[in-house]
């Protein structure tokens, strides 16, 4: 977010290079009003392995953006990638409460899939919902309002390096910026280019980098 109301921006540290998107939230949605990138050479396959010269290719992919929004940056979200990312599946089980799935046994059900022990190393990032099961009937994907007193959910956990997302986070400061949120960089680009019935007939998204290359794929949703 910026210091204009409305305004969002986006950071994706590559190995090649670093970019900047800056948009504005509208009823259409987020219009692009400013773009940054410079070259990255403090990474490695998507890893920070240099500082300072991360940092100040942040400042740079940033005053570009500003710039050209004319706008000044001071949050954004960040992207994370690369061999540092890890998935696991895992599910969670509880009673619905009072006859009918209410936000609240989503969120309880949702709670007990992502109780899963972690190795120290690791942080969650995602909790990615698959399907939910209420009693014996599967394959739900909007399961509130709907009788039953069970609730089942199948997910997928989308973890990384705790030291990865930390070294995002310290040269975002550095640069002067603090870091909102970190997302998966192919999961983002999932949800900007690929259209619903994609995702529900089955599609690969492969996102090639100058370092690493990501996929992410969807069945069923």
């Amino acid at each position: 977010m910026t210091k204009r109301s409305g305004m969002v921006a986006a950071l994706d540290l590559g190995t090649a290079k670093t970019c900047v998107v800056v948009g504005e939230v509208t009823e259409r949605g987020i219009e692009v009003c400013g773009l940054g990138e410079a070259p990255s050479r403090g990474l490695r396959k998507g890893a920070i392995v240099h500082v300072d010269s991360t940092v100040q290719a942040i400042k740079k992919a940033v005053a570009d953006a500003e710039e050209m929004a004319r706008c000044e940056i001071r949050h954004v979200t960040a992207s994370i990638g690369g061999a540092q990312i890890r998935g696991l599946s895992s599910h969670g089980v509880v009673a619905v409460r009072n006859g009918e799935v209410s936000v609240g046994d989503l969120n309880r059900v949702l709670d007990a899939a992502r109780a899963v022990a972690l190795p120290a190393d690791r942080e969650g990032l995602h909790v990615l919902p698959q399907e939910y099961i209420i009693d014996d009937q599967e394959g739900l994907r909007e399961p509130v309002g709907i009788a039953g007193v069970r609730l089942e959910t199948k997910v997928h956990i989308v973890t990384s390096q705790v030291a990865a997302a930390q070294n995002l986070v310290k040269c975002c400061k550095q640069a002067g910026l603090v870091v909102d949120d970190v997302v998966l960089g192919a999961l983002a680009s999932a949800d900007a280019v690929l259209t619903a019935e994609e995702k529900d007939l089955g599609v690969a998204l492969v996102d090639v980098g100058a370092g690493t290359t990501d996929v992410v794929i969807f069945h069923g949703g």
